[in-house]
């Protein structure tokens, strides 16, 4: 099958389970495509961790979940060696050694063990009693943050948030998707989630990925649109060079799964919300937000 076929079976499957948010899986499966980490932002109860498993089953990926707290430790996600009864030395691996994690609350954490799982994500790897373990092949963590400051929750620092390669808002669902989400409940029935491909096809795609075309003239839309986060009155700290990167790996991505071996323009606007959001600290915009203002960047970049 190829990339497109892939990804409209898998689309057609989670259907069977999720009502609507088809941008919201466009965008997570480009995240796997793309080799990186998303960010999900949005109220509790809208089938981020539902959506998140499913997608797991689809691709016969391993999938291992973290809940965020404040007394959580790194040892707890990474694991740690210890000394056996024989003075041996074992390793007990945390759940970050899997394919698909998903980090619920992860501003919840505290700093400290934030900023260590961040970095053992980006390296794909733990030391552990001196050893250096590799993460599994693919991997991808989705992190869950709610998008009110409520009691518990820090705001995600920016040097951290860029770590991940996009930021998906995961929205209320539309009165048509929610009157369809109490109908797949109302089966109650546990209907298994049919298995598309396997995990080794997803690092397949995501070699292909890699091949696919930029040209010059979207490597240039590209590190225009960031250089204008850096510009805008509105924006007190603008993109990092991993923007960059990200436009470049995810629109790959979006190109391979629509069946493309080039990379358009289209494919940079639809990208420039979630690869952009997090990224930007901005000053009070008198109702904008920083959607407005990624809008008015694209607006004047068109």
């Amino acid at each position: 099958m190829d990339a497109n076929t892939i990804y409209n079976e898998i689309l057609e499957e989670m259907k069977k389970h999720i009502a609507g948010k088809e941008e919201t899986l466009e965008l997570m499966f480009i995240a796997i495509v793309a080799d990186g980490h998303a960010l999900l932002e949005g109220v509790p109860g809208v089938a981020k961790t539902t959506m998140t498993k499913a997608l797991a089953d689809t691709i016969q990926a391993e999938f291992k979940r973290i809940q965020g707290t404040p007394d959580l430790l790194a040892r707890d996600i990474m694991g740690f060696a210890y000394e056996d009864d024989d003075k041996s030395i074992k390793y007990s691996k945390g759940p970050v050694f899997t394919n698909i994690l998903l980090i619920d609350e992860l501003n919840r954490m505290q700093p400290r063990t934030m900023s260590g799982l961040l970095e053992t994500l980006e390296e794909r790897q733990v030391t552990l009693g001196g050893m250096d373990m590799k993460l599994p092949a693919p991997f991808t963590a989705f992190a869950t943050q709610n998008p009110l400051n409520i009691e518990g929750t820090t705001p995600l620092p920016k040097v951290l948030a860029d770590r991940f390669i996009m930021k998906i808002d995961v929205g209320y669902p539309s009165m048509e998707e929610e009157e369809a989400m109490l109908r797949i409940k109302e089966k109650e029935e546990k209907v298994a989630v049919k298995k598309i491909i396997d995990t080794a096809t997803i690092m397949q795609l995501q070699e292909e990925a890699k091949k696919v075309t930029m040209p010059d003239e979207i490597a240039r839309y590209i590190t225009t649109i960031v250089d204008a986060t850096r510009a805008d009155i509105h924006i007190v700290m603008g993109a990092s060079p991993r923007a960059d990167i990200a436009f470049m790996r995810c629109g790959k991505a979006k190109a391979l799964i629509e069946g493309r071996n080039y990379v358009t323009k289209e494919d940079i606007r639809f990208l420039a919300r979630p690869v952009l959001s997090h990224r930007l600290a901005v000053r009070a915009t008198g109702g904008i937000g920083v959607h407005g203002i990624i809008d008015g960047i694209i607006a004047m970049n068109h």
